[in-house]
């Protein structure tokens, strides 16, 4: 099925860049929501920027930094397109997929920015929260 439906745009914030008004959550890509596919993945980015979606939104904690080196790709092929946000703050152990804390001390922002600009294959991130 093909459409040429097109999301309206909106600034964002005061003074910021001109976005589609529906972004994209990339969270399920890597887990949360049951099995996940590849190639289904990809093609569900190409689809959602062909119709207009600019702001994909991911984190370091989904599938522990997965999520961010699936969307490199994606993110390297379309940058003058898109805009990438992600977040930190959530802390996983390696032993027990379960845990969750929380550090948004200086250091652990740092440590997680450098890390998810490594991962995306970018060298700024245009929302970081």
């Amino acid at each position: 099925m093909s459409t040429t439906a097109t999301l309206p745009t909106t600034t964002l914030g005061a003074d910021g860049p001109l976005v589609g008004t529906q972004g994209l959550g990339c969270m399920g890509i890597s887990e949360f929501y049951g099995d996940t596919d590849a190639a289904e993945s990809r093609a569900t980015l190409d689809h959602a920027l062909e119709l207009g979606v600019t702001l994909f939104d991911t984190a370091d904690v989904y599938g522990s930094g997965h999520n961010e080196e699936f969307l490199a790709d994606f993110v390297r092929a379309n940058r003058e397109n898109l805009l990438i946000a992600t977040k930190f703050g959530i802390v996983r152990k390696a032993d027990d997929p379960s845990f969750r804390g929380f550090d948004n001390s200086p250091a652990y922002l740092r440590a997680s920015v450098e890390a998810s600009l490594r991962r995306l294959g970018v060298d700024t991130i245009d929302l970081y929260y």
